[in-house]
């Protein structure tokens, strides 16, 4: 399946400036999704991480990549209409810099649940260069 925008904001319930999702180019529930996120000079952040030089905070990366992650989950039909919490990061680690004018691709993997959380490997992209892996959970409320 894909969703754009709009369709993504009736998943998941982030809005302007913190959803971090464009449109999601693949998903089947619970199993994996592909996300991707424009990054544009006109982001909250370019002005102060860092002035002249603007890179996309890294913590934001891990942010796209669990909201790609809660689209995986919330899209299964037993979980539509709940909320996923961002519940951990384990094991993040960051490759390269991304700027304004790239393409974020976010890929999520489901790896496991147990009593409402959910285990999940994420790897963000620029093209095919590998920009930041992580495994976080998702709790589902």
């Amino acid at each position: 399946m894909k969703y754009n925008l709009n369709q993504i904001k009736q998943i998941i319930p982030h809005r302007e400036p913190f959803i971090l999702i464009d449109r999601v180019t693949d998903n089947t529930p619970l199993v994996a999704t592909t996300a991707e996120k424009d990054i544009l000079k006109t982001e909250f952040w370019v002005p102060g991480h860092f002035p002249n030089n603007p890179v996309l905070p890294g913590v934001l990366t891990v942010e796209a990549l669990a909201q790609t992650g809660a689209i995986c989950i919330l899209t299964a039909p037993q979980y539509q209409g709940k909320i996923g919490y961002f519940a951990s990061i384990q094991e993040a680690k960051f490759r390269r810099r991304v700027v304004p004018g790239e393409t974020l691709i976010l890929k999520v993997k489901f790896l496991n649940s147990k009593v409402g959380f959910f285990f999940l490997e994420g790897e963000a992209y620029v093209g095919n260069e590998l920009v930041c892996l992580a495994k976080f959970s998702v709790a589902v409320g």
